[in-house]
C-alpha cells in the first residue's frame, strides 16, 4: 500500500544512475581538479550565471530551513576597488601584528601577502553574509527572527557555491580577511546581517599558475566503523 504523504509533505525521489561507483567518481575526478585561484581575468561572466550559482547555493539544508544567508554579487568597479583597499588593510596588520610566525610559515608555499589585486580584477566578488536575528526589512509577523546552526548552513551554502562554480567552468577563491566588518558598511547591509566570507568569482588568468599541492589520501580523512 501506497503511503500517502501528511499535510505539507511531499513524495521525494532521488535521481537513478545505473553504476552509483561511477557516478560518485566522475563527481569525485571533477571536484579534484578545482583550486582556488588567485590571478583572475577581466573576461565577463554574465549575471545570468551568476543567478543560477547562487539559486544552486540557496538548495543547501539549513537548521530548521530558515536559510539564513545572502549573497551579495558586486561587480561595480567602484564598489570592488573600495572592498580592495579595505580588505588589503585589514590583511597588511594580519602580516605584520596578527598572525603567528607558525601561521606565516604555514602560508609561505601559498605565496600569499597582504596585496589582494584579485579583488578588483575579477568580474563579480561575491560576498556572503550570515543572517542574524530579525530583518528589519520585513514587516512585523512575517519571520519571528529565530535562526539555528547559522554557520553551519552558511558553510553548507557556500560548499555548493563553490562546487557550483567550478562545474559551470569558473574560478573561485575563499578570501576570508579579519574582521570582516568594514562590508556592512561598504555594502550597507542591516543591522541583522554578519559578514562570512568573500569570494571572488571568474575566469583564471591566462598564465595562472597555482601551488602544486596534494589532497590528503581517504584512509588519513576517513574511519569507518565496523562494530
Amino acid at each position: 500500500m501506497t503511503k500517502e504523504p501528511a499535510p505539507g509533505f511531499k513524495r521525494h525521489m532521488l535521481p537513478e544512475h545505473e553504476d552509483l561507483l561511477e557516478q560518485a567518481g566522475t563527481f569525485r575526478r571533477l571536484m579534484e581538479s578545482r583550486r582556488s585561484v588567485r590571478e583572475f581575468s577581466d573576461r565577463p561572466v554574465p549575471e545570468s550565471v551568476v543567478r543560477e550559482l547562487i539559486r544552486t547555493a540557496g538548495t543547501a539544508p539549513s537548521g530548521a530551513n530558515k536559510q539564513p544567508w545572502r549573497f551579495v554579487a558586486v561587480r561595480d568597479p567602484g564598489l570592488k576597488s573600495e572592498i580592495r583597499i579595505a580588505a588589503e588593510e585589514e590583511e597588511k596588520l594580519f602580516y605584520e601584528k596578527r598572525a603567528s610566525q607558525t601561521w606565516l610559515d604555514d602560508l609561505k608555499p601559498f605565496m600569499t601577502d597582504a596585496e589582494k589585486p584579485f579583488l578588483e580584477i575579477a568580474p563579480w566578488i561575491i560576498i556572503i553574509f550570515k543572517v542574524m536575528g530579525p530583518d528589519p526589512d520585513q514587516p512585523d509577523g512575517v519571520d519571528n527572527g529565530k535562526v539555528y546552526y547559522v554557520n553551519e548552513s552558511v558553510g553548507i551554502a557556500c560548499g555548493l557555491f563553490l562546487a557550483a562554480a567550478h562545474h559551470a567552468g569558473l574560478a573561485t577563491l575563499t578570501h576570508t580577511p579579519s574582521p570582516m566588518k568594514f562590508l556592512t558598511s561598504i555594502l550597507r547591509r542591516p543591522a541583522n546581517e554578519r559578514p562570512f566570507l568573500v569570494i571572488p568569482l571568474g575566469y583564471p588568468a591566462e598564465d595562472c599558475m597555482v601551488p602544486d599541492i596534494e589532497r590528503k589520501q581517504i584512509d588519513r580523512i576517513m574511519t569507518i566503523d565496523r562494530g
